[in-house]
């Protein structure tokens, strides 16, 4: 009989390692990781740009088992985390599971042996027991919807797919695009470039960044006694979760906390840009945690520079020269920067064509009716399936809370079916439907709801205007549910046909 993984992963980044690693924690071991790029670690693998770094604190930016002391910066650089990345692969041995340069078509599960097909773009199928999605919030590039970009004779560089053989150096760069990537990528293009103009369509709350190198006996500290490193950790991640929960997800019962981020990002402004014309074009005109903030200490200086401009007309259309704005203004380039972000609701979510139990379309199911994921990881009708991004699964800022939060909800589950001797969970549309009404309900108090976010253009939003991407609730409460969740939430039972034998 075909070969059955006992799970088939679909991303070999930060959170398809920390499913791998819970489940081979749990006694599974044959794992199957497919990834599409040509090595492993996602979004710190794909991404390269100028500038590339966290932006929240290191010490937040990694699984809370398996801390690294190494940091060289409080905010750490990109290649850094490629580095932690291939550091965990290996110590955890998971490299072996992984197949590159692997791109899968979609999955479909097959009732009649309770196993899940998964068609790679080649043709060929793999088959497990379970399949876990850890494909990434943000993983497939948005190309910006403008007439004539083709058109263009220059350079074009995607911030995503970025080219080292682009030459940039005295040339007439264009940034479209002013999201947290672009905040990192603007002040290095600034250094270099003959002429730089920004496209701005909205602008970002950027907070001060309190960055710098972290001074060799501190991480010799970290090292040797891990209880210092715990308590930067958490006094990083408290600092995050006033930001997000009570600033944000609070904001109508704690509106101070709100206004305290917005002061914050406005004194940071206010202090770096004297110019009251060019300020108000950096203001933003939506209440702030509408589009998530970043930090920065370069940005807004970078405009004060002579040679370059910040652009607010829209953009008219792009020609083999340049980039014409709806006054008739044109802007000659060599090289055009796409900082525009992801698509997100249209194609990520999921990333894969995955049909269920009844022929059930998750995609087109999700756009039909409403986004929800059974405590952000479980949908109904989709048996022995985890959607490691899902909606209302992202808890707090750092995405290793949401990692870890899963792991634990894995485990919980998992566990569960091994004391029934059963083969097939299957979460109840009463438990989903139940928990999507308690997060609409939660939503009611956030920034997204009560506040004033129809200007943000943020990526939280679907295109039903509902922002169900974060779990309006604290990273202690999503965490606690995750291992306290009520089993009878999920139906277990017995695979119709006995199945193969893993080996």
């Amino acid at each position: 009989m075909t070969h059955v993984h006992d799970a088939v992963i679909v991303g070999a980044g930060f959170g398809g390692m920390g499913a791998a690693i819970q489940l081979r924690r749990m006694g599974y071991d044959d794992l199957l990781i497919l990834e599409r790029e040509d090595d492993l670690g996602g979004t710190w693998h794909v991404n390269r740009y100028p500038g590339l770094a966290v932006d929240i604190p290191s010490s937040t930016y990694s699984y809370s088992f398996e801390p690294n002391p190494h940091w060289s910066r409080l905010f750490a650089p990109g290649a850094e985390l490629k580095a932690y990345a291939t550091h965990v692969a290996d110590k955890y041995d998971l490299r072996r599971h992984m197949r590159f340069g692997t791109v899968v078509d979609g999955a479909r599960w097959d009732e009649d042996t309770s196993v899940w097909e998964v068609t790679l773009e080649d043709g060929t199928v793999e088959r497990g027991r379970y399949l876990l999605t850890a494909t990434g919030f943000l993983s497939q590039p948005r190309m910006p919807d403008i007439a004539g970009i083709e058109e263009f004779a220059g350079d074009v560089v995607h911030t995503t797919r970025w080219d080292d053989d682009v030459e940039l150096e005295g040339k007439r760069i264009g940034v479209i695009g002013t999201g947290a990537t672009a905040v990192q990528l603007i002040p290095k293009l600034g250094n270099v470039a003959g002429h730089l103009t920004v496209f701005q369509r909205t602008p970002i709350y950027v907070s001060p960044k309190i960055d710098g190198k972290v001074p060799g006996p501190v991480r010799a500290a970290f090292a040797k006694v891990p209880l210092t490193q715990k308590a930067a950790r958490l006094a990083g991640t408290s600092i995050l979760e006033v930001m997000m929960v009570a600033g944000v997800l609070h904001y109508r019962n704690m509106p101070w906390a709100n206004a305290i981020g917005k002061a914050a990002c406005e004194r940071h402004l206010k202090r770096q840009v004297k110019d009251p014309e060019l300020r108000a074009k950096l203001t933003p005109d939506y209440d702030f945690g509408c589009k998530r903030p970043t930090f920065s200490n370069t940005y807004y200086p970078t405009f004060l520079k002579p040679h370059v401009d910040l652009e607010t007309t829209a953009i008219d259309h792009v020609d083999e020269s340049g980039i014409v704005t709806t006054d008739g203004r044109r802007v000659d380039l060599d090289v055009l920067v796409l900082a525009t972000g992801f698509n997100l609701w249209e194609a990520n979510f999921p990333a894969i064509r995955v049909v269920g139990r009844e022929g059930r379309d998750l995609g087109k199911w999700w756009r039909d009716n409403r986004f929800c994921a059974y405590e952000g990881i479980t949908v109904p009708k989709f048996p022995n399936f985890l959607s490691l991004n899902s909606p209302y699964s992202y808890s707090g800022l750092s995405y290793f809370t949401t990692i870890e939060t899963q792991m634990a909800h894995m485990e919980r589950l998992l566990t569960a079916m091994r004391e029934r001797d059963a083969e097939v969970f299957e979460v109840t549309e009463e438990a989903n439907d139940a928990f999507l009404d308690r997060m609409t309900e939660l939503l009611g108090n956030s920034v997204f709801s009560a506040g004033s976010c129809a200007t943000a253009r943020s990526y939280y939003f679907n295109q039903h205007g509902e922002a169900v991407l974060l779990r309006p609730t604290s990273t202690i409460s999503a965490h606690r549910e995750a291992a306290r969740f009520p089993i009878d939430d999920y139906t277990f039972r017995t695979a119709k046909q006995p199945l193969p034998a893993a080996g």
